[in-house]
């Protein structure tokens, strides 16, 4: 495991814009010259130099028709006046870095570039976007042209939109949003679900190899269209093998594998082992043991229940590619409520009052608990239900009606 590649900057987390993941560009105030569902197109950029439409130059990515002022005497767009895209993230969850990249545009880049985001759950329409509380992510900030500009974010809170803005007009080829996935309990109560998936919060920590594609691609939402949509390594030249590890939504049970090597014919491994690490002790152990594996072949095999786990390692011999790994699952009880109690302390105050609210306590109650966020653990959120006010019956029903509310909610 010499070969380790941690993620050493944002870049290399989970892109919570991608198109893959569900993520869409929902409104725009303008997009004449290039549409707005350019910005989160997975590929690079291009430029075909020439190419002339109805409105221009063609170009690859999202661009605004020029400003102007309000009439002859004012030709020019005030300092205020800008241009703005809303973006739907694919997963909702913390966001640790975005990319605003200009490439290509060179004389028609904008001045000026900020970044926003909101928590607005369900699935709210453009009006009830414009109307949400927006914060700022990144902060109003120069741009050059044909540049991919890195900006790293500091917000500790889960947002499922972001707002791009930009001063007074042009175009932008590319936004990235990087982050980690924090999902919604209440969205996989009750079920089976692909632990691995990034859509749940599963993520890949390292890899020995990512020269061809990136382990990412190993726990994206569907089926690889072709090979460049799964992870392979370079050929290797000595007797070790290639492995990929990642963290798990949460802490659970595996109860069926699947290793799917569509579209690797002759680079696929010859044979692949997954482990789990348990929960408890972080400790290693086999889930499947080393098995051959065919190409172009989508491979199931069903796993008895063992330790829980949270976390896999997926390990590839000698080298080759693979398109999707699936861990088909269940939560524990402890690894529901640890995905519980981070959303909980992640969301705005307002989205966890009615969460409590609905899971059945007063509105005064949840505003209470919610008050002493963040919660290290159950045991400190059982003592914010502790402390609220005495309850007004002597046989114990408002206490366990309070009980029964956290419960359903956060699991402790």
């Amino acid at each position: 495991m010499t070969e380790s590649q941690q993620p050493a900057a944002f870049t290399e987390l989970v892109n919570l814009a991608a198109r893959g993941l569900g993520a869409g560009v929902v409104d725009a105030n303008d997009e004449l010259f290039a549409e707005k569902e350019n910005l989160i197109v997975a590929a690079a950029a291009e430029f075909r130099p020439h190419t002339f439409g109805h409105k221009g130059q063609i170009m690859d990515g999202w661009e605004t028709r020029r400003r102007r002022g309000a009439g002859a005497d004012e030709p020019h767009p005030t300092d205020d006046d800008h241009d703005w895209a809303v973006v739907r993230l694919g997963a909702a969850g913390v966001v640790r870095g975005v990319i605003v990249d200009t490439a290509h545009f060179t004389g028609n880049y904008p001045e000026t570039a900020s970044v926003e985001a909101a928590s607005v759950p369900g699935h709210p329409s453009p009006a009830e976007l414009a109307a949400a509380e927006w914060t700022e992510i990144v902060p109003r900030t120069a741009l050059k042209g044909d540049t991919a500009h890195e900006f790293a974010v500091d917000s500790e809170q889960r947002f499922t939109h972001v707002r791009l803005n930009i001063w007074p007009d042009g175009g932008v080829a590319r936004l990235r949003v990087h982050g980690e996935v924090v999902a919604d309990p209440r969205d996989l109560d009750g079920l089976t679900f692909d632990l691995a998936a990034q859509e749940h919060g599963g993520v890949a920590t390292g890899a020995s190899d990512r020269y061809f594609s990136s382990p990412h691609n190993l726990n994206s939402l569907g089926r690889a269209a072709v090979m460049g949509e799964g992870w392979e390594t370079r050929r290797r030249r000595n007797k070790d093998n290639d492995w990929v590890e990642l963290n798990l939504a949460g802490t659970g049970e595996v109860l069926a594998i699947e290793l799917d090597t569509t579209h690797f014919v002759a680079n696929c491994p010859g044979w692949a082992s997954v482990s789990g690490r348990d929960a408890a002790s972080g400790e290693w152990f086999d889930l499947l043991p080393r098995t051959r594996l065919q190409p172009d072949t989508r491979h199931r095999f069903r796993v008895a229940p063992q330790r829980p786990v949270d976390g896999a390692r997926l390990n590839v011999f000698p080298d080759g590619g693979v398109a999707r790994l699936r861990l088909t699952g269940r939560l524990t009880e402890a690894g529901r409520a640890a995905l519980a109690l981070r959303w909980f302390n992640l969301v705005p105050v307002e989205e966890a009052v009615q969460a409590l609210t609905d899971a059945g306590l007063t509105r005064a109650e949840a505003a209470s608990v919610t008050g002493a966020r963040p919660f290290a653990d159950a045991a400190s959120a059982q003592s914010a239900v502790a402390a609220l006010a005495p309850a007004d019956t002597p046989d114990g029903a408002e206490t366990s009606r309070r009980r029964a509310a956290i419960w359903r909610l956060l699991g402790v």
